[in-house]
């Protein structure tokens, strides 16, 4: 109110009112999430494209099992397999066996168990050609997901992708996909017995008290002068970690500097992605 000469009070001529200021409206906790993501997968990219100018060729590609979210870099560049291709003939001959609703013969057990933690080849070849060879491969593949991976009959000279591997490792570990849960355990208990030898590149990533699998493929390639292929796939988890990676790689003077490479590389998905 306002007070006039005489001393008296004077009714307010009109009603003020005051409009409040608008409330700023920010990113939401999920887009501030995804801002965050895209900012370590922008900083992982150039950490590895900046590795990448220093050593032959690579690819790597991260997928996350509990939000289904896939980072990769160069992953539609096709390699070939070596012997990680055996993840994909151990796939296939549990999905057959599950067909025919049965389990795996003692002898299908211990040629796999060979296959996997020995990385044996003779073992390898037996199943390859029990399946069906190619062919077979090919019809489990379609069923897992894989679009970009050629199978050839010389097994060890199929032709995949990082992004191929990772679909294939989730499939190992899904609840809703094509191998039911008995499969999946066996397959996890195969992959995580790798010969002591054998648990070289993923598993770098991994840190103290996390479990990991892992199958590696090595092979100098004839057709590149003898340099190395050095291939590497599998899975990290710890209480709050699932996750699937795969490296893929050729051109190597040696199979000690190969591994040197697919470590590093995974090692950088884990400091940028922060997973």
């Amino acid at each position: 109110m306002t007070r006039g000469d005489a001393g008296g009070v004077l009714p307010l001529a009109g009603t003020f009112t005051t409009k409040a200021s608008p409330t700023p409206i920010g990113p939401t906790p999920e887009e501030l999430a995804a801002q965050e993501r895209a900012k370590r997968a922008k900083n992982l990219d150039a950490a590895l494209k900046k590795y990448a100018a220093t050593v032959p060729e690579f690819s790597v590609a991260v997928l996350d099992n509990k939000t289904g979210r896939r980072y990769s870099y160069r992953g539609a560049e096709k390699y070939e397999t070596a012997s990680v291709v055996k993840v994909q003939v151990l796939a296939c001959l549990l999905l057959t066996a599950q067909d025919k609703g049965r389990d795996l013969t003692s002898t299908e057990l211990a040629l796999a168990k060979r296959m996997i933690t020995l990385s044996d080849n003779d073992a390898t070849t037996s199943l390859f050609s029990k399946l069906g060879k190619a062919t077979a491969i090919t019809r489990c593949n379609k069923r897992l997901g894989l679009t970009r991976t050629t199978v050839n009959s010389a097994w060890g000279l199929t032709r995949t992708t990082v992004d191929d591997q990772v679909k294939l490792l989730a499939e190992l570990v899904d609840a809703k996909g094509p191998l039911d849960e008995d499969s999946r355990d066996l397959a996890h208990r195969l992959m995580s017995s790798v010969d002591e030898a054998q648990d070289w590149g993923v598993p770098a990533a991994a840190r103290t008290g996390e479990d990991f699998t892992v199958k590696n493929g090595w092979l100098p390639r004839s057709t590149e002068s003898n340099r190395w292929i050095i291939n590497s796939v599998g899975r990290i988890t710890s209480d709050g970690t699932d996750v699937s990676i795969a490296v893929l790689s050729h051109g190597h003077t040696s199979m000690s500097g190969g591994i040197t490479v697919v470590e590093k590389a995974a090692k950088l998905t884990r400091q940028y992605l922060k997973y």
